[in-house]
């Protein structure tokens, strides 16, 4: 009986021709390390890849074997299997569909690497492994849907599997290992996140997913989802001859990969390419030459054309161009432009009307005062990298060294389903996250076929600490003052890459006029908040109580939110608050910070009031410090 199968076409899916072609790639040579699809929701990323998998040829298995070993190849086979081969046994082979394997983010390391199969254990004595995902996934489509949003520990897990083609288990006693050859496939969602870097390099092939803006592509697109809904196996049926002349393609395309050859000028060309674009990785030149083989074999032709490597070079180095975090890619030189005299004596007297304004600025820096009328209107400052040369700034230098090289905080939970297992130990209350294997292992040993409460054992694992790191920016008129507020960008700029290497939530805050507002709210997308940032302008009072407000309410839904959740203030400001909420500024300012102490939300403050300038407006920083315990720090 042939199995139905409720799966459009992969020919029958309306544009995306350039996703189409890096999961074809894929497809030919998985070598290349798997393919990246981001987009917005509702684009087609899922309808893709469980399209392809109905698309590709049958292959052959070695029929008794639970990871599916490779019968023509030993370098691709099971220890077991291995053994049977080298010994002349006889390995039965059997042909199957290659299928799609969903690793769903909730997924535990037991599930996913695999662990003591219970049963043998009961029945014959003897501990042997029960496969896991990577064992299901092995010569099929590994699916990974909103990969950003991935447990680390799990990414970890499936790096090092992804990176060897192996799984090797070490375990309750188990050392087993076995093939893990797969098709990579991460689909994500740009809004919710950015990728981890170690991850983002492991896809080979990366393309972004839009959805047309075409009247007549989304129209047809309407209509063929309507055919296929109301009679999927006619509609599939109509799609037949173009599936199987690009299923014969594929075929071919694996036969001949091998032979495909790439000119030495191309290779030139692609280097020198990948050189101009800054890209550092030597991963970027090795899949772009995989691909274009790829391609060419797609073409039935063994050797790769100027085409080729332009279409293999769109889809393997947009996600490696910016090759470190917050790294704008480089642009092209401008062309020089071609002006008359009269617009050249014009760009003259701008440039000298513009050196005096920095003679005055420099002035204006130099003197002892701060006039009261400087800042009333808007303006736009730039980031400056903060001074870390002088001995009062060591500290703080030392500090984001410090804060750049650490790793994510993991703290031990114990009967909580929520991170890497580590360990396991006996419940303290009602289990809920119950070891089934240390359980069974707790009965086998005392000889007994029937668990008792006293064998049960429940996990203890390492999970990671929700953090925020929520950045309250001033400003207001005064950080115009001595352009304050370039020093003050320059510090959250610190903070937001810190974020970063952390992968822990950022927020923005900033304050000036008549309230704060919130720019950023908890978010992973790190260069949006940098970009918001930059558009950061100067002017009008304090409103610091807002500030604080806005803080406190943040940090009570991220706790919410999140248990055992860490939230950390970072507040850059000279402390001259103003505008109060509604009442006494100072009682505000003194009830605000106690409320954030109880909350235990950590403040750190960053004074920008320069030293040795007079300055006569009061600043709230000590009482901000003695109230919530917050270190300050000049600079």
């Amino acid at each position: 009986m042939v199995e139905r199968r409720n799966v459009l076409p992969f020919t029958a899916i309306v544009g995306q021709e350039k996703a189409k072609l890096a999961l074809l790639v894929a497809a030919v040579n998985p070598a290349v390390g798997g393919v990246l699809l981001s987009g917005d929701k509702g684009t087609g990323k899922t309808t893709l890849v469980r399209a392809l998998a109905d698309l590709l040829p049958e292959i052959e298995v070695v029929a008794d074997c639970p990871f599916g070993c490779n019968p023509r190849n030993p370098l691709e086979m099971c220890d077991s299997c291995y053994e049977k081969a080298v010994n002349g046994g006889d390995l039965k082979v059997a042909r199957r569909k290659m299928k799609v394997v969903d690793l769903p983010l909730s997924i535990t390391v037991d599930r996913l690497v695999g662990t003591l199969d219970i049963k043998r254990a009961l029945k014959e004595g003897i501990r042997a492994l029960q496969p896991g995902l990577l064992a299901e996934a092995n010569r099929n489509i590994l699916y990974i849907d909103e990969v950003n949003l991935l447990e680390d520990y799990v990414a970890d897990v499936l790096l090092d599997s992804a990176a060897m083609g192996w799984n090797i288990v070490e375990r309750e006693g188990i050392s087993v290992r076995h093939p893990a050859r797969f098709i990579l496939v991460g689909s994500m969602n740009p809004e919710e996140g950015e990728l981890r870097p170690q991850i983002l390099d492991r896809f080979g092939l990366f393309v972004s997913i839009e959805a047309p803006l075409d009247p007549d592509t989304r129209i047809e697109v309407v209509k063929r989802v309507e055919e296929f809904q109301s009679d999927p196996i006619s509609f599939a049926e109509r799609y037949r001859p173009l599936q199987e002349e690009l299923r014969r393609k594929v075929v071919k395309a694996r036969e001949i990969i091998n032979e495909v050859a790439v000119p030495d000028d191309l290779l030139q060309l692609l280097a020198k390419s990948v050189v101009e674009m800054g890209i550092r990785t030597h991963r970027a030149e090795i899949v772009t030459v995989k691909a274009a083989k790829a391609i060419a074999a797609l073409d039935g032709r063994k050797t790769v054309n100027l085409e080729d490597l332009k279409k293999a070079m769109e889809l393997a180095l947009p996600h490696r161009i910016k090759s470190r975090p917050f790294e704008e890619p480089p642009q092209p030189p401008k062309p020089p432009e071609d002006r008359s005299p009269q617009e050249d004596e014009s760009k003259r007297r701008d440039e000298k009307e513009q050196g005096k304004g920095e003679q005055k600025g420099k002035k204006m820096e130099n003197s002892s005062t701060v006039p009261p009328s400087l800042g009333n209107k808007e303006e736009k400052f730039s980031a400056e990298e903060v001074d870390m040369e002088n001995e009062k700034a060591l500290k703080l230098k030392d500090r984001f060294q410090r804060a750049r090289g650490s790793r994510s905080v993991r703290t031990t939970v114990i009967d909580n389903p929520h991170g890497a297992p580590i360990s396991y130990t006996t419940p303290r209350h009602d289990p809920h996250d119950i070891d089934l294997t240390a359980t069974m292992i707790s009965a086998i040993l005392r000889k007994s076929p029937v668990i008792e409460e006293g064998d049960i054992r429940v996990r203890v694992r390492k999970a990671r600490t929700k953090r925020l790191c929520a950045i309250l920016l001033d400003s207001s008129g005064s950080m115009a003052a001595m352009r304050r507020i370039r020093i003050a960008k320059g510090i959250a700029m610190n903070f937001i890459k810190n974020a970063y290497v952390k992968r822990d939530e950022l927020a923005l805050i900033c304050f000036k006029g008549a309230k704060s507002d919130v720019l950023a709210h908890p978010t992973r997308r790190y260069n949006d908040v940098l970009r918001l940032l930059d558009g950061v302008k100067t002017g009008g009072r304090t409103p610091l109580p807002s500030a604080l407000h806005n803080l406190a309410t943040m940090a009570r839904i991220f706790k919410e939110k999140y248990k055992n959740a860490v939230v950390t203030g970072i507040l850059v400001t000279d402390g001259k608050a103003n505008v109060p909420l509604g009442g006494d500024i100072k009682e505000e300012m003194e009830r605000l910070c106690k409320m954030l102490k109880r909350m235990n939300v950590k403040l750190e403050i960053y004074d920008t009031r320069p030293s040795g300038v007079i300055d006569p407006a009061p600043s709230f920083i000590d009482l901000m410090a003695k109230l919530t315990d917050a270190e300050v720090h000049r600079i």
